[in-house]
């Protein structure tokens, strides 16, 4: 009989098990209603994270604060959920009618209500993905101000240290702080956090808002006050997950109205019948790619088409891209915003109405059918199955049921590459659930032979879709790029979109079984290499060129342009 080895985990098990038992807490705390994150309901949570350590996180793990993964967190949640000792997650319930105030986070499309002092309200019209976003990024700030709370409190009787004294008197003045203030508090909140006073200075701006240029300051304070204050025993902080919420997720609310929405319009212009092509995308590549280089060619003479492209992305450049879009109106593009709930903008492109001539597809070849083009805004995580789902449907009037004809679905996006850089393309040719291991092989209408001689490295591979940007860390990212699964990149969406692609052409039936597919993403961040997390900042121009590039091979296979 063989002996029996002692079996140690490698890191990246352990991150795999720790990702699980993230997911399982989380549809767990969400299923009983509430939780405290830092009481013993959020043991679980917190254990887990402290175990994966995710790459954007940083230094959640060590006694020092972590100050790029608190920028980028503070950025995907309402301004002032620091100061809110209850959080409740709600479904689209009225509140938009109120007399409060939406707030919008800059770097995520989620409407929030500041209730009172106390409480935040987040509304949740995208899927669980977007519950599981939260909750990852208010477990690791609800750490931080622990972090905080631990170098402030001298002793167990509550003796303060004199550096949180002096920080509270700086934020207790109403006004502006001057550069001698700024500066004296941020020796004082350097001790608190650990860090040194360049580090300080290195972030400070990027919290800034208008109307708060002394935010991080903000910030810091209430997240440690919140956590003072629990250890004092006062009341814990709470997360609430609302009845309606609970009621209504996984039933594809939001994603039936939404698609719904579409192909009435699409009925009443006439265009159901025809061939459509979907395109997941921004809002302004499609429409940029057909319409300006025409338009500014004179203007720019000596420049390149990507050139014209870089300026429409400035944000001073409005009135450029007001002209285009002016255009595209004429040109039968019909723009659909939102109001559905799901944050997905939409527009549709009547190629009858575009005259080829004066677009950047003069060459188009166009059956006798002209096609419609439909192009929605970048879906979230588990959302892509609930929108792309609802909107492969047979369109139903009364007892009439109208089959949607699709002829292709294209899929452009940003994603973490493993192997090269910020910028580089990837073109998957199979997408693998993270959570579960399930796969989905799909032939790639793109291949990375189109986009050679651009100047972009391309590289070619499955790729793997995640419960969540912010809980990879690279031990796992290692594996799943260094083993056989030999992953190129990892993003949210894509085995959702394959998923309902699948099952509408191959088993219900609903679209041509030989729907063609396009998956092409470009990269964000790599985070195998240090610096180059999404914590470490935009993409600036450099994202621009690979974005058009992907856009304008997608339209030249719709154009039959070879």
């Amino acid at each position: 009989m063989q002996s029996i080895k002692n079996i140690t985990r490698s890191r990246a098990q352990e991150s795999s098990a720790a990702i699980e038992r993230l997911y399982i807490t989380m549809r767990h705390l969400f299923n009983r209603g509430f939780y405290k994150p830092m009481g013993i309901s959020g043991d679980t949570l917190r254990e887990a994270l402290l175990s994966l350590r995710p790459e954007i996180y940083g230094s959640i793990a060590d006694e020092k604060a972590e100050l790029d993964g608190l920028l980028y967190v503070i950025e995907r949640l309402p301004v002032g959920i620091e100061e809110c000792r209850f959080i409740n997650l709600t479904s689209d319930e009225g509140y938009s009618k109120s007399h409060f105030k939406a707030i919008v986070p800059p770097k995520r499309r989620r409407n929030c209500y500041r209730i009172d002092d106390e409480q935040m309200n987040v509304e949740i019209t995208r899927g669980r993905s977007d519950i599981y976003d939260i909750m990852t990024h208010l477990t690791f700030i609800f750490i931080e101000s622990h972090k905080i709370k631990d170098r402030v409190l001298v002793d167990d009787n509550g003796e303060i240290a004199r550096d949180w004294v002096k920080l509270e008197q700086a934020i207790s003045q109403e006004k502006k702080l001057t550069l001698e203030e700024r500066e004296k508090a941020i020796s004082h909140v350097s001790n608190v956090l650990g860090r040194t006073f360049a580090e300080i200075i290195d972030i400070y701006d990027a919290f800034a808002t208008p109307t708060s240029p002394d935010r991080f300051l903000h910030v810091i304070y209430h997240l440690g006050r919140l956590a003072i204050e629990e250890a004092m025993g006062g009341p814990k902080r709470t997360i609430t997950f609302s009845p309606i919420l609970r009621e209504r997720l996984g039933h594809h609310i939001h994603g039936e109205i939404w698609a719904n929405n579409i192909k009435n319009v699409l009925k009443q212009n006439g265009l159901l019948e025809r061939p459509i092509h979907i395109i997941s995308a921004n809002m302004h590549s499609v429409m940029n790619s057909i319409f300006a280089v025409p338009m500014f060619k004179t203007k720019f003479k000596d420049k390149d088409e990507y050139f014209i492209y870089e300026e429409l992305s400035k944000s001073g450049n409005g009135a450029m891209r007001g002209k285009v879009e002016e255009l595209a109106l004429k040109s039968g593009m019909i723009a659909m915003p939102d109001t559905s709930g799901t944050n997905i903008d939409v527009q549709i492109f009547d190629t009858a109405k575009i005259d080829f001539a004066k677009s950047a597809f003069p060459g188009a070849k166009l059956a006798k059918d002209m096609p419609v083009i439909v192009v929605m805004d970048y879906a979230f995580g588990e959302q892509a199955y609930e929108t792309i789902d609802e909107l492969l449907k047979p369109f139903r009037e009364g007892d009439l049921r109208t089959l949607v004809n699709v002829e292709s679905v294209s899929i452009m996006g940003k994603a973490g590459i493993l192997e090269g850089n910020k910028g580089d393309i990837m073109i998957p040719s199979a997408h693998i659930n993270e959570g579960t291991g399930d796969n989905y092989p799909f032939e790639n209408e793109l291949t990375g032979n189109m986009f050679e001689g651009e100047g972009i490295p391309v590289y070619s591979g499955p790729m793997v879709t995640v419960l969540g940007t912010s809980l990879q860390n690279k031990d796992l990212l290692k594996f799943f790029n260094q083993s056989t699964w030999g992953v190129i990149g990892l993003e949210m969406e894509g085995a959702y979109y394959q998923k309902a692609i699948q099952s509408a052409s191959k088993i219900r039936k609903s679209i041509n079984p030989d729907v063609k597919v396009r998956y092409a993403y470009y990269a964000s961040d790599n985070p195998l290499e240090t610096g180059s997390t999404l914590a470490s900042g935009g993409l600036g121009t450099t994202g621009v060129k690979p974005t058009y590039l992907i856009t304008i091979k997608i339209l030249e296979q719709i154009f039959n342009i070879k």
